[in-house]
Parts: C-alpha cells; structure tokens; sequence
C-alpha cells in the first residue's frame, strides 16, 4: 500500500451523494480527505474541478486524488490536462489496481451513473492497495508519458 496520506476529492452534481460516501469511506480508512467538489446538486462545471484536484496533486498539497463525476471521463480528461497527473477512469477493481501497478495513477476516477457505491469502494481499494511496479517496460513508459507532457 502507497504511503499517501492526503487524499483530494472531486466531484459534479452528479455525485454529491456518492462524494460523500467515499469521503467518509476514506476517512474511515484513516486519510485525511480535502474536498474541492461541490456539495449542491446545482448544475457545475466539471473541468473546473477536475482543474483543482489536479493543481492539488501536481503541487503536493494533496498525495493523490478521486473524481467522480457522472461518467467519471470528463472530469479525468480535465485533471490529466495539468501537468504531473495520470488520472485514469475505471468501473471495476481490476483496471484500478493496474492503472497503479502499471502507470502510477495519481487520480483515480469514476462515474456516480455507472458504477454503484460498493463498487466504487471496490475501485478505491484496489487502487489504494496497488503498488506502482515501478521497474522495466513500466517505469519507460511512465516516463514517456512523462515526455509527451513535457513537449
């Protein structure tokens, strides 16, 4: 398991509820939650969320993040625009554990409209659990991914 302490929580009106489930799911598990969501169910913009999250893990003020916004894709593409975050969408714990043993996610994301809260947690632990392999063919192509940001 990753030695992240500060997880940072995002989400759209579509997933005020399911927000509150994880972050209280995460609290429980120990981590310190910092919610840049929204709690209303007011119609939002999602990039603007995704934004923050990914600002708050690219500069270190939060160790890592979830997303959830109705598909879970939106949100994620706008997190993976800023610099330093491999934010990747799943629907099942098993693309969640290998989005972080095989591309150190940072942000892990899904859709309040298409998974359910227990599988979500699912999601969330597997993700949390994974360790980042971090050798060979895996550590090159992080780093590529790396490179293709930096151009």
């Amino acid at each position: 398991m990753s030695d992240w302490k500060v997880i940072g929580i995002g989400n759209d009106h579509a997933a005020v509820e399911m927000k509150k489930e994880i972050q209280a799911y995460l609290e429980d598990k120990g981590f310190r939650v910092v919610n840049y969501g929204t709690d209303s169910t007011e119609s939002c913009d999602y990039p603007l969320i995704g934004k923050a999250v990914g600002k708050a893990v690219a500069s270190g003020e939060v160790d890592a993040g979830v997303l959830i916004c109705g598909t879970g894709i939106g949100i994620s593409i706008s997190a993976n625009k800023v610099k330093g975050v491999r934010a990747a969408v799943c629907s099942e714990p098993v693309t969640a554990r290998l989005t972080k043993e095989h591309n150190n996610a940072n942000i892990i994301a899904f859709g309040a409209r298409i998974v359910g809260l227990e599988m979500a947690k699912a999601i969330v632990d597997a993700w949390l659990e994974a360790e980042y392999i971090g050798s060979g063919r895996h550590e090159r192509r992080v780093a590529m991914i790396h490179e293709i940001e930096m151009e």
